[in-house]
């Protein structure tokens, strides 16, 4: 069904798929369902596409403000779910704006020294483990969409093996001290790395240089 799963994983039992925006999560219901496993949905609030909400009936699916994290249990569990998974986007400036932590959120974050997205998407996903449902890998069914390794775009420009290896430096540097996980460089210039904005804005700002051999990690 997919590498990604646990030699100890029941078919039979419903998979709850946690959905932030974009295209991700979407895919994800759509491998997931067509692999024959029981799907429930839950929708985030202000985050979840309208059109994999109404995909699924309303006895099928919860929907949970961001930070609701005692709710998410609460909702998880009268799914039936035995496993879980969360897939997509959630804006990143809900951390300082519009969230709306409960008491178990509010609890979970007073523990953390650091509260980024790894940090605090790790400590969910804690707690979904404690309340006896198995968070499962994101990449879980979307084993076909994966990107291989290697350039991807095609085009008449040759990237340097060089420029490549410089790029792959910089990402993994800035991915270790937790800023972002994407990097865009041209002939050994950093033109822009990713942090709390996000990927998409990342490109757009390296898109106003203007500048060509872009290997892009």
């Amino acid at each position: 069904m997919s590498r990604f799963l646990p030699d100890s994983f029941d078919p039979t039992r419903p998979l709850a798929l946690i959905a932030g925006k974009g295209l991700y999560p979407v895919l994800l219901a759509e491998r997931a369902r067509n692999a024959g496993v029981p799907l429930r949905l839950i929708e985030l609030g202000g985050e979840t596409s309208p059109e994999l909400v109404s995909s699924f009936p309303e006895s099928e699916r919860s929907a949970v403000k961001v930070g609701q994290v005692g709710k998410l249990l609460k909702e998880l569990k009268r799914l039936g779910a035995g496993y879980a998974v969360m897939a997509g986007q959630v804006t990143p400036g809900k951390l300082f704006k519009g969230l709306h932590p409960d008491l178990k959120a509010i609890r979970m974050l007073a523990g953390l020294d650091r509260k980024n997205a790894e940090t605090i998407f790790g400590a969910i996903g804690d707690e979904i483990e404690k309340a006896g449902i198995h968070l499962l890998d994101a990449r879980v069914f979307m084993d076909e969409d994966l990107a291989e390794e290697g350039i991807m775009a095609k085009g008449k420009e040759k990237i340097d093996p060089e420029h490549l290896a410089h790029g792959i430096e910089i990402a993994r540097e800035n991915a270790r001290l937790d800023v972002g996980q994407g990097v865009v460089v041209s002939q050994g210039t950093v033109l822009a790395v990713e942090a709390f904005e996000g990927t998409n804005a990342m490109l757009e700002r390296a898109g106003k240089f203007g500048a060509k051999k872009l290997p892009l990690r």
